[in-house]
């Protein structure tokens, strides 16, 4: 449960907080806030000064039927921004949220510490080799499809079986390239409804069966704001009753918008279990 950022090594028995940090315009939650080098690095700041033990920067909006965007225009818009926070914040964990190769290697040259896919690889066909190269940490998700079209890939015999066997094919591989460190992550709202969102969350401990840390990204997604009838910007209750849910289930790192928030929630359920102890 230990991985290591940058010779930096984090001990993930203790739930961490990951913050999010988007430099794209059109993310669901909020696309297109932080354009200006002051505006992306006071947000950086508030992140960390809320308690986030990283922050994962993303340059490409992965909601559904989200728009394409070329891997010029996703590099142009990640080195720079993870410069810019490095800049400011020189000790912090960067972990970059993207599936392409030649992002992710720019990213950790320009001092990011983690890599964040979305597809594990089945993307783009030379992740797992370059990541295995680069000596950072994976987290790697459960998807079908690609963003424009995963809506539509919800058909599933037993979600949950499948899924562990998705993640130990992909754990073999990623061994096979030299991945020392990996961290699986669900992928609430990819290639699910709304229903086996839910169930995957109740059944998540089973996914300790991988013997790996699990990452879980349930903030202020559509099946927190479509089952209450709100939208995202009302649904921060929801997702501090789920995360909760999520850490008694086995979840090692909260990704979360809104830190200050989780960090409570890690916290209480620190207590909890001294308590019980």
């Amino acid at each position: 449960m230990t991985i290591n950022c940058k010779g930096r090594l984090i001990d993930l028995t203790q739930p961490k907080v990951m913050g999010i940090l988007n430099c794209t315009p059109d993310s669901f939650f909020d696309g297109g806030k932080y354009k200006a080098e002051a505006e992306f690095t006071r947000q950086a700041a508030r992140i960390l000064s809320e308690g986030a033990d990283f922050i994962d920067i993303g340059a490409y909006s992965t909601k559904p039927n989200a728009e394409f965007v070329s891997e010029e225009e996703e590099l142009a818009r990640m080195v720079p921004a993870v410069g810019m926070v490095l800049k400011h914040f020189p000790e912090a964990v960067i972990s970059v949220d993207t599936f392409r190769t030649k992002v992710a290697k720019a990213a950790v040259e320009a001092g990011a510490a983690i890599v964040n896919d979305i597809a594990a690889g089945n993307l783009d066909d030379k992740m797992l080799q370059t990541v295995g190269e680069l000596k950072v940490p994976y987290i790697m998700m459960h998807m079908r499809g690609t963003p424009q079209d995963m809506v539509k890939l919800t058909d599933y015999d037993d979600i949950i079986k499948e899924m562990l066997l998705y993640f130990s094919q992909k754990i073999v591989e990623a061994r096979s390239y030299g991945i020392d460190d990996i961290v699986i992550d669900p992928g609430f709202g990819f290639a699910k409804t709304l229903q086996q969102n839910y169930e995957v969350l109740n059944k998540m401990e089973l996914f300790k069966m991988t013997e790996l840390p699990i990452l879980a990204g349930l903030s202020r997604k559509s099946m927190i704001y479509k089952l209450l009838g709100i939208t995202p910007q009302e649904a921060l209750n929801g997702t501090t009753a789920l995360n909760m849910v999520a850490l008694t289930k086995g979840a090692n790192i909260l990704r979360v918008h809104d830190v200050k928030e989780a960090v409570e929630v890690v916290k209480m359920y620190s207590q909890l279990q001294v308590s019980g102890s």
